[in-house]
């Protein structure tokens, strides 16, 4: 069993929020086994709350929810701090999956799921964080594109851009080489730290987001293949 529980001398902290209390159990119970310290929320409000007492490094978060749903849990937590999302959906529409990537979640599942792909997508995830707080913090600068590694801030021109964690990676990784097309596949494991068929919806929902906030003529597709960063 890969154990990825423990960090800087702790076990990582986890909050499922899942109104469903067997699933938010048995989820729970999986991710404790891995050797999480896990809380557990059953509605919005409670989730929300949740996070700002116990400051989680990750969240596991249903779309469906009373109070209020896990998009708008995942909107106001985002805008405290940024903080891995993992959505959990009974919903197959595509929309509705990449409308939840929109507001800052990295990665989804859609029920029923195995809890060994669940257990293997966070930590993958956290990986994914662990090696950008270590990463050598030099800035990039394409164009008029200015990426601050250390603080993980982001300029087009003078405009800041506010990014969450997967979209300045995914940026980050396409500005290390720019004009070179990296594939959807490459994206997925380079920054997901893991690939399928399915998740290069997700690559192709942080590339609408990183658009939308810094301009659609930074980023170029390559149909078929991936994306390339222009330099304009």
């Amino acid at each position: 069993m890969e154990h990825s529980g423990a960090g800087n001398g702790r076990a990582r902290r986890i909050l499922v929020v899942d109104d469903e209390v067997t699933i938010a159990e048995s989820v729970a119970a999986r991710l404790r086994a891995e050797g999480f310290t896990v809380e557990v929320a059953h509605d919005g409000p409670g989730a929300v709350a949740a996070v700002r007492a116990n400051e989680p490094d990750l969240v596991v978060l249903d779309v469906m929810l009373p109070g209020f749903d896990g998009l708008e849990v995942c909107r106001r937590i985002q805008a405290g701090r940024a903080i891995p999302v993992l959505m959990l959906t009974a919903r197959i529409d595509e929309t509705d999956q990449l409308v939840g990537l929109g507001v800052g979640a990295d990665d989804y599942l859609t029920k029923p799921f195995s809890m060994r792909v669940l257990a293997a997508r966070v930590h993958a995830l956290l990986r994914r964080v662990d090696r950008a707080a270590d990463r050598d913090g030099a800035s990039i600068v394409v164009g008029d594109l200015r990426i601050d590694v250390d603080q993980r801030r982001v300029w087009r021109a003078e405009n800041e851009a506010q990014l969450t964690p997967l979209e300045f990676e995914v940026l980050a990784r396409l500005a290390r080489r720019p004009r070179v097309v990296l594939a959807r596949e490459r994206l997925l494991e380079e920054v997901w730290d893991w690939a399928d068929a399915a998740g290069t919806r997700a690559v192709d929902s942080h590339v609408k987001a990183l658009r939308r906030k810094l301009g659609a003529d930074l980023i170029r597709t390559v149909h078929g293949v991936g994306y390339a960063l222009e330099a304009p």
